[in-house]
């Protein structure tokens, strides 16, 4: 039984996942609190295995509540969040940055196509993240594991000169390390970047504003026969694939999900490397499955440089991992060496020859 606790305000929304959580018998309701301080207090009591955690909340809200909780007793958070309140999403950011590892959407009214879809995706990640073992977060993961001289070295020594275009995969944990590189960068930085992170549908362009307001350089979504520019992060939208043409523009598809994924990282690393082969650099981190893994070992391959981030690094290791037992990772690298490496590449070439 996967043990759940519901942090809510909401005596409608609370009865919405109750009802939710009744429907899957290997889910045991372990309570129902109020606010983030009862939830703090319930959880030095009672370790569940999972906790939906609300963002706005009287007394405590749902972020001051996950930094505690992260920092004492460390328990797979998932944030429940309203797509209608421009701070909810923000906050739910934060809070994933804050240790929490995955985020829903508040249930729609009971009954509805919008609920029956709603209840799936809750109860898929409900299981998916009771499988996380988390750890204490006292301070920032992204700053608990720095460049080492390793990375350094090899970052110096393995500079590769023609890169045209960077592919990025992600999934569970990936926001807050994509929100560490992307912050880590130069304002020159000018090769484009294309991105899939799995999400919940209806929180990408939340996502989107949130890494704006750290990037050094523009993240926009991605949109159908648009150029590629340099010093650009193209984010995949809700629900589709992203892909690149061979005259380097973006092409939106809605083939079928590859992985059970859409948008697919797969998708993506097999364009990149299908236009550009040697002259792109693939990069995979955190998430669960391995999607996009049997394609960095192609991108690789071919001649490219990949990189998966550290295991220790990691929130999941899940398709970093499956990248490395196919021997498709270069280095395998911390955030922060990742973001080395990449202002490396951003060099003139006089200072990298």
């Amino acid at each position: 039984m996967i043990k759940v606790l519901v942090v809510e305000d909401s005596k409608v929304i609370q009865e919405l996942i109750k009802n939710i959580l009744s429907s899957d018998k290997s889910i045991e309701l372990v309570g129902v609190v109020n606010n983030g301080k009862d939830a703090v207090d319930f959880v030095k009591r009672i370790i569940p295995d999972v906790i939906t955690m609300d963002v706005q909340m009287p007394i405590m809200d749902g972020l001051e509540a996950t930094k505690q909780i992260m920092a004492n007793t460390p328990v797979p958070i998932i944030i429940v969040s309203s797509l209608f309140h421009p701070n909810d999403v923000l906050d739910t950011f934060k809070a994933l940055k804050s240790g929490a590892v995955s985020v829903v959407e508040k249930p729609h009214s009971y009954g509805t196509k919008e609920f029956e879809e709603n209840a799936r995706e809750f109860l898929h990640k409900i299981k998916l993240m009771a499988e996380i073992k988390v750890i204490k977060r006292t301070w920032s993961l992204m700053d608990s594991h720095p460049a080492t001289l390793g990375e350094q070295q090899n970052i110096i020594t393995h500079i590769p000169k023609n890169v045209r275009v960077i592919a990025l995969g992600a999934s569970t944990g990936g926001p807050v390390v994509i929100e560490k590189i992307l912050s880590g960068l130069p304002k020159t930085f000018n090769i484009p970047i294309l991105l899939v992170q799995h999400i919940t549908a209806g929180f990408t362009e939340g996502f989107i504003d949130w890494l704006n307001t750290t990037s050094s350089i523009p993240v926009v979504l991605a949109k159908e026969s648009e150029k590629i520019l340099g010093g650009r992060c193209y984010v995949a939208p809700d629900n589709k694939h992203l892909l690149v043409d061979k005259n380097e523009n973006v092409i939106i598809s809605g083939n079928p999900p590859e992985n059970n994924l859409r948008p697919a990282v797969s998708v993506l690393f097999r364009s990149v490397e299908e236009v550009y082969g040697f002259k792109a650099l693939g990069i995979l981190l955190t998430g669960m499955g391995r999607d996009g893994a049997a394609e960095l070992k192609v991108m690789k391959d071919s001649g490219s440089i990949t990189i998966t981030q550290s295991a220790e690094s990691c929130v999941v290791y899940g398709m970093p991992g499956e990248a490395v037992k196919l021997n498709g990772s270069t280095y395998s690298l911390s955030p922060e060496g990742i973001i080395d490496y990449l202002c490396n590449l951003s060099m003139p070439k006089e200072l990298i020859s």
